[in-house]
């Protein structure tokens, strides 16, 4: 072998060296982002339902590529000094969201009774909440008519652009300054004209929010966040400032606005009087009485005081929730699968094919056995410490 085919064997070798060298390397840079990834998610969104943190490792040839997207700067920041940390070399290709192809209009506020939100930017994707007229949101991106959104109670989801209206800070700030009247019956409609034969502008729900921009004998003018003008009933809803005043939730109200829904059907995803999911249920009763609990009923039980976990019903006093699901066991964790209130004399309302009430009393004819038996505890929130809460009285969530 003559010293130009031994140079040749040795180049090729020490290519082959290298190559395993570089994949090798890229290996472990990629078992490292994966670890750091899982920490800062730990720390800044673990629960993806409230925050957003989807960011992936590419290996292009010798190069390495960080992409992906997150509503959450410090995270971000703190995962790239993560990165440094560990001498991790790559190219940055992470979106901040709000997207900066929204021009600024990055605050929305839901224009129909009820908008329907969804898991992924299509009709036919799973319903995981809803908002009510005159929600307002934060707008992080829009695709193909879609935007992802996040409502007050910080929960994601995405709506179609016939739900709502974006508009820059500016414009919103200015929303926020106006009189507002919230609409309190149940369901109704607004109307054209100030009177009732006249022709309906729109259906309404316990819990919409307008600009109020006048008044006129039995009615409220008010005006849609698209700019519709309407007419609503006095008896119907009230002046936001009134409503907002008088609130004084107690085991009672919370008890009374509860039975106003009774009957109403059950709806995956549902959070409005038109239909509810048994958390969808007892959110809107809380809201309603100016107290914005988190979305699921896996959220709902990490607030409030726990009252009671040995089915001690006795203990429970009328607005506490009761949950139900599957306890945690040595290898699998406590899901949280339904949730009620109690209203007291043994019983609890709930969603459930529709709101009812059920018994805990085995002699009642109501009795509810099959909840009983997968009950986990009970969580009390009227004058309680509202960590995890919206008190709408302390937060100005639709009016400065």
């Amino acid at each position: 072998m003559n010293y130009c085919q031994k140079g040749i064997i040795f180049i090729l070798i020490t290519g082959v060296f290298l190559s395993l060298s570089c994949e090798q390397k890229l290996d472990r840079d990629e078992l490292t982002f994966t670890s750091l990834m899982e920490e800062v998610k730990q720390e800044f969104a673990p629960d993806k339902r409230v925050a957003l943190f989807d960011i992936e490792y590419v290996s292009k040839g010798n190069e390495t590529i960080i992409k992906g997207e997150s509503n959450l700067p410090e995270a971000v920041n703190s995962f790239k000094e993560k990165l440094a940390q560990h001498k991790i070399d790559y190219i940055d290709s992470i979106q901040l969201l709000p997207s900066s192809s929204l021009n600024g209009f990055t605050q929305g506020l839901i224009t129909i009774s009820v908008a329907n939100l969804r898991g992924k930017p299509a009709h036919s994707s799973e319903l995981v909440t809803q908002a009510t007229l005159g929600t307002p949101v934060k707008i992080f991106k829009e695709e193909d008519g879609w935007y992802l959104i996040q409502t007050p109670d910080k929960y994601l989801s995405w709506v179609d652009r016939g739900g709502i209206i974006p508009l820059s800070t500016e414009k919103y700030t200015q929303w926020k300054s106006t009189q507002k009247v919230i609409y309190t019956n149940t369901i109704g409609h607004s109307f054209t004209e100030p009177n009732k034969g006249s022709q309906v502008v729109s259906d309404m729900v316990a819990g919409g929010v307008l600009e109020q921009i006048g008044e006129e004998k039995e009615y409220y003018f008010v005006a849609f966040p698209d700019g519709r003008k309407a007419y609503v009933l006095k008896t119907e809803a009230m002046d936001y400032d009134t409503w907002l005043a008088a609130l004084d939730p107690d085991q009672e109200s919370l008890v009374s606005t509860s039975k106003t829904l009774m009957g109403v059907p059950y709806l995956w995803g549902g959070t409005s009087t038109k239909g509810v999911d048994c958390s969808g249920f007892t959110k809107t009763i809380y809201f309603l009485n100016g107290i914005v609990l988190p979305r699921d009923a896996s959220q709902q039980i990490h607030t409030g005081r726990e009252i009671d976990a040995v089915k001690d019903f006795d203990k429970l006093e009328p607005g506490d929730l009761l949950f139900f699901g599957k306890p945690a066991t040595d290898t699998t964790k406590e899901r949280v699968i339904h949730v009620g209130m109690w209203i007291g004399n043994n019983e609890f309302i709930h969603s459930a094919g529709r709101v009812h009430i059920s018994s805990v009393d085995k002699d009642a004819p109501n009795f509810d056995e099959y909840n009983l038996n997968r009950y986990l505890r009970s969580n009390r929130y009227l004058k309680e410490t509202k960590d995890g809460l919206i008190e709408l009285a302390k937060t100005p969530v639709f009016k400065d």
